[in-house]
C-alpha cells in the first residue's frame, strides 16, 4: 500500500525511478499492474541448458573442486531451475564437503545438493495453495 501510494503521491517525484521485481506475479495487486503504474514489465525467463551451465561456472569460481565437474550434466539434471536455484546447490554441495570435513566439492556433492534444492522446490510448488 506505501508502494501505491507513493506511486500516486500529491506531489511529483520526477527523479525518483522504481524498479521491482517478484517470482510470484500471480499474487500481485491487480492496482499495481494497471496501466500507467510501470512502463515497462519485463519477464525474465529460466535460464537455458548453456545459461544453466554457465551460471554453474560462475557459482563454484571459487569452490575447491575435487576432480573435473562435469557442468553440463549438472545443468541436464536442473531443467527449470533458477539462478538461485543454481547457486543454493552450489552452497549446499560445499556445505556436504564441510559436514564430511573435507576440503573440496566432489561431483558426489553436487548430486546430493541436486536431490535436496531441487527435491524442496518440487514440494514447494505442490504445497503452494494461496487464496483457495
Amino acid at each position: 500500500m506505501q508502494l501505491l501510494a507513493e506511486m500516486d503521491g500529491f506531489e511529483p517525484l520526477s527523479n525518483v525511478k522504481i524498479i521491482a521485481a517478484t517470482n510470484r506475479p500471480d499474487i500481485l495487486d491487480d492496482a499495481l499492474l494497471r496501466p500507467g503504474r510501470f512502463d515497462r514489465i519485463i519477464e525474465v525467463p529460466v535460464p537455458s541448458f548453456g545459461g544453466r551451465a554457465e551460471i554453474f561456472k560462475i557459482h563454484t569460481r571459487g569452490m575447491a573442486l575435487h576432480e573435473p565437474i562435469d557442468f553440463e550434466a549438472l545443468a541436464n539434471r536442473c531443467e527449470g531451475a533458477t539462478g538461485a536455484d543454481i547457486r543454493a546447490i552450489c552452497t549446499e554441495a560445499g556445505m556436504w564437503a564441510i559436514r564430511e570435513e573435507r576440503d573440496s566439492v566432489t561431483t558426489a556433492d553436487f548430486d546430493r545438493a541436486i536431490e535436496k534444492v531441487v527435491g524442496e522446490e518440487e514440494l514447494r510448488k505442490e504445497s503452494v495453495t494461496m487464496f483457495a
